[in-house]
């Protein structure tokens, strides 16, 4: 099973008197400036501040690192050395620390086989349901399934075999490795002289084994026999024996035909003699080769060859290319080949594909079925010698590519052939990952696939009073499981996730979502006493439900438990019992604690965020722009829950696409809209959900779709390499004078090149101190004091400074200092624009936090010269930033539009959707209960909209 386990931590004791407060003392992490507070305990506390003031610090680098530290240090030495340490965290102390879960968004499992039933342990009671109380039917004829008694098996053997000579078999090994030596040598000496070992009929031997690495069947031949009267007694003798060895199961082996059937003690089907065998919960499980479909191995989808993506055109021909996976015409051994099977069948290699007789064609793709290819080949080391004649097959292009997929080790090769693939739904189990067995289970009627898809709100009404619709003894069995089931479902419907069903894959849920599925399990515990931190879990929440998570949040504290949340709702900040305002500024301009108390208290200040809180502080509305006349239309967009969705996006404008959790705007936007843009701007692979039509791309040659996803995963990455502008500085810097005299080039100024970076630290500027029980230590490089070069491209100078002072500048120093240099001034200028003037060139990118990473990305659009047909599209792009970095976000995008250009964002936020030109919401509800368009306008048009919970809130915020 994929599940995700939490990080739980608990921590030592705490010294003093600290039963009602968290202390922390001089807090240093990052950005922090030795802060000191008190949290109060069993609280609802809400840490708020602008991105990059140090928030995250606190809670999470600081509060849960200690935890988690206290906690790892009760090990012993020994077993710290195995599960490694971690690193104390800059503060000089904190009392009253309890046990601390983090519950953080960039936890999302990625396995293909994680699912919301499995990750929330919903499915796993499921399965435990279906194989106790579980109805079994016969896949052929659907009628219920029954169970056969020794003498009926010898009756249907007579009405079904008669005559006829039968191999009987008692299965001793089903689906297991081993060499099972002691087996064999067992049963050879109680008399038995042959096996079935996968599907052979074997003589048993001395010394009998099977490959001990491999996954083997081995069924004992109790008796070969003819289906006689005469031969009754003997029958039923074998068929008690064969049940006896197969513990309740025999197969029987037609000689004749070497089929073979089940017959069951358990489960059989009357008509068709299909049998089942006894359920457990792995027959329902696609992580298991008892439950998984054998095609697509419980995925749901396979890779199959699409036919578009072999023969692109069918104009063109086999020596220009016109068969994708051979390329074109060179001297290969391949080539050879497809110049013999020309020959044979009288086609062209210049002509159109089109010209190819459709025989020769098939085995050009599907291999040649009428035997081998005879072909002369020159295998000497001098063309005097004789030639070697050789016959081998021609085995197809499509087959080629696929042997490639399945076989290679190589990920290019993979990569290769997958892009003649595309994944489509599994024909054999239609997309529900369980073999055929497994869903002729059912209770009150339906298969466990059934219930994995409905909604969450729907499958709760299922369960509601389902005792009334089951059997006595079902009811005595299910009793507690139902309980489970009903408890769990109801802590993930009040965090808000009644639009989700439990076969919905984690990797496609949202970080508020996953965040809050996490949240639902730890209700759903019942632990006490515990810290728990979280980060930001409004995020993709609706305004409607954000009570629902308020109430969840309470409920988690009213047990016992200490919260601390990491937000910018302003719900949840009003809502909470004790609120810490950092700032005032970012970086090095944050770090220390603006206010701090209940928000009555925190409402009375004069503070940007008290002012937001408030209402006193409030953006203008602008002008709404009426777009440039062109539009982007999509129709009969029908993917996930949409239903057949027609809509209008008026181009040149600043658009907001809205709508209730689980209402479709993702389907929408991201998995319809922006592969078929992408498709016509790149000629991208990714195929869109089904629709119909498109009509306006021809106003639009770029799309760019900016997430919050880091700029990049290691330490050396950073806002200079990513924007693209270091490189400007290397060659600036390769051209002063000195560096000519000594010819360096731009690579000597890069700290991942050889010859310029620092040697002992290889350009990282830390060096990584490895200790056996204690956590690595990070310290600065001896050799270059973490300057990252070595000392000869240090003394290269640019106005007075080397390359490691300008890595070290701030935004705002460098926009300064390369004022004389345009092609520089104008993309360090757009980091400022966005509101990153306090981070410097060199900050590594694992230290940004997701609204700053989003940024550093719509300034490197920003700085690119663009036509003015670009669309670009973001989805909930307000994700932890705080309302001031909302306006300067909404700057930002502004003037993407003023340029002529696009932006479509998916949004809840109410301050950003007021400030829109053109709004698109769906719903009325998510799930099934969502997919189609409420309403389209400005925002003044969709607050008159009486369907749409948007518009309700809406209508406040413009105070209409």
């Amino acid at each position: 099973m994929a599940k995700k386990k939490e990080n739980v931590t608990a921590a030592l004791a705490p010294q003093g008197h600290s039963d009602d407060h968290i202390a922390v003392f001089g807090a240093r992490e990052h950005n922090l400036k030795n802060l000191d507070l008190q949290l109060p305990k069993n609280k609802l506390v809400v840490i708020t501040g602008i991105s990059g003031s140090g928030k995250s610090s606190l809670a999470f680098d600081t509060i849960y690192a200690e935890g988690q530290r206290r906690y790892m240090e009760s090990f012993s030495a020994y077993a710290r050395q195995f599960i490694g340490d971690m690193e104390r965290p800059n503060v000089d102390k904190i009392t009253g620390l309890s046990p601390v879960i983090s519950i953080e968004q960039k936890t999302t499992n990625k396995n293909p086989r994680s699912t919301v039933g499995t990750i929330t342990e919903i499915y796993d009671f499921l399965r435990l349901l279906y194989a106790r109380i579980g109805v079994a039917y016969s896949y052929n004829t659907n009628k219920r399934m029954t169970r056969f008694s020794e003498e009926e098996i010898i009756d249907h053997l007579f009405k079904n075999y008669n005559k006829k000579k039968l191999v009987i078999l008692a299965p001793l090994i089903r689906g297991r490795k081993g060499h099972y030596r002691e087996l064999f040598e067992q049963v050879r000496k109680q008399g038995y002289l042959k096996v079935r070992v996968d599907g052979e009929i074997l003589d048993l031997k001395e010394r009998m084994q099977v490959d001990r690495y491999k996954i083997h069947d081995i069924e004992l031949v109790i008796d070969r026999i003819q289906v006689t009267e005469d031969a009754r007694t003997r029958i039923s003798q074998s068929v008690q024996k064969a049940l006896t060895m197969g513990k309740g199961l025999l197969f029987i082996q037609d000689h004749d035909s070497g089929k073979v059937s089940q017959y069951s003690k358990q489960l059989m089907c009357e008509d068709t003699g299909i049998s089942y065998e006894e359920p457990s919960p792995n027959t329902f499980s696609f992580n298991s080769p008892y439950g998984a479909c054998p095609r697509c191995k419980g995925l749901g989808a396979i890779y199959q060859i699409s036919m578009d993506e072999v023969i692109p055109d069918y104009n063109v021909s086999l020596n220009d290319g016109g068969l994708k996976p051979l390329g074109e015409s060179r001297d290969t051994y391949t080539f050879k080949q497809v110049e013999k099977l020309a020959k044979k069948y009288k086609f062209s290699l210049t002509g159109p594909i089109s010209d190819i007789p459709q025989k020769a064609l098939n085995v050009l793709l599907f291999g040649d079925e009428n035997g081998k290819l005879e072909e002369d080949v020159d295998f000497s080391a001098a063309a005097t010698e004789d030639v070697t004649k050789y016959s081998v097959d021609f085995e197809g292009v499509v087959n080629t590519v696929r042997r490639f997929f399945n076989d290679t080790a190589s990920d290019h090769v993979r990569t290769w052939a997958e892009g003649f693939m595309h994944l489509n739904t599994c024909p054999e189990c239609n997309g529900t990952r369980l073999r055929k067995e497994s869903l002729y289970f059912k209770v009150d009627e339906r298969n466990i696939s059934e219930l994995g898809n409905m909604d969450l709100d729907k499958l709760q009404q299922w369960f509601t009073n389902i005792e009334d619709r089951l059997e006595n003894k079902q009811n005595v069995i299910a009793k507690d499981i139902l309980k489970e089931i009903r408890e769990r479902l109801g802590f993930l419907l009040n965090v808000g996730l009644s639009y989700l069903t439990l076969n919905r894959a984690t990797r496609t849920l949202s970080g508020g979502e996953s965040q809050r599925i996490r949240l639902a399990t730890q209700i759903g515990s019942q632990l006490m006493g515990i810290t728990y931190i979280l980060d930001e879990p409004s995020i993709g929440l609706h305004q409607r439900d954000n009570m629902q998570l308020i109430d969840a949040l309470r409920n988690l504290k009213d047990m016992g438990n200490t919260v601390i949340v990491v937000e910018h709702d302003k719900d949840i900040m009003l809502h909470a019992d004790h609120l810490v305002d950092i700032g005032p500024g970012a970086g090095v301009h944050g770090g220390r604690i603006v206010a701090a108390g209940t928000p009555k208290e925190i409402l009375k200040l004069n503070t940007p965020t008290a002012g937001y809180l408030s209402g006193r502080t409030e953006s203008p509305i602008p002008e709404r722009r009426k777009g440039n006349g062109n539009f982007l239309e999509l129709k009969g967009a029908t993917g996930n829950n949409l239903k057949n969705v027609n809509v209008k996006f008026p181009l040149g404008t600043f658009i907001c696409v809205t709508g209730v959790s689980g209402s479709g705007k993702s389907t929408l936007i991201n998995e319809t809209l922006y592969p078929i843009l992408s498709k016509h701007a790149y000629d991208s692979k990714q195929v869109p959900m089904p629709y119909k039509t498109i009509k306006g791309l021809e106003n639009i040659d770029k799309v760019i779709e900016i997430d919050q996803s880091p700029i990049g995963r290691t330490p050396r990455s950073n806002p200079a390499t990513y924007c693209g502008f270091f490189t400007d500085i290397r060659t600036l810097f390769a051209q002063v004078p000195e560096a000519k005299i000594r010819g360096y080039n731009a690579g000597r100024f890069s700290f991942n090149v050889k010859t310029g970076r620092c040697d002992v630290c290889e350009g990282g500027g830390m060096r990584v101190i490895e200790m056996n029980f204690l956590p690595d230590v990070y310290v600065h490089c001896e050799k270059c004091n973490g300057r990252r070069y070595n000392r000869e491209t240090l003394e290269i100078r640019y106005k007075g400074k080397s390359i490691s002072d300008v890595l070290d500048m701030t935004v705002d120093e460098a926009v300064e200092f390369f004022q004389a240099v345009p092609w520089i001034h104008r993309k360090i200028k757009t980091l400022q624009d966005v509101g990153l003037g306090y981070i410097t060139l060199g900050q590594s990118a694992v230290t940004l936090s997701g609204g700053e990473a989003q940024r550093v990305k719509l300034a490197t659009e920003l700085s690119k010269k663009d036509t003015g047909k670009t669309i670009y599209i973001l989805d909930e792009p307000t994700t932890g930033l705080h309302f001031q970095d909302i306006q300067l976000l909404l700057t930002v995008l502004n003037k993407l539009v003023d340029r002529g250009n696009t932006v479509l964002v998916i949004e809840h936020n109410l301050d950003v959707i007021k400030m829109s030109d053109y709004i698109v919401d769906l719903g009325p509800e998510g799930g099934a209960g969502g997919g189609t368009i409420l309403c389209t306008g400005t925002p003044e048009q969709v607050s008159t909209c009486k369907d749409s919970h948007t518009a309700r809130f809406l209508k406040k915020e413009l105070g209409i």
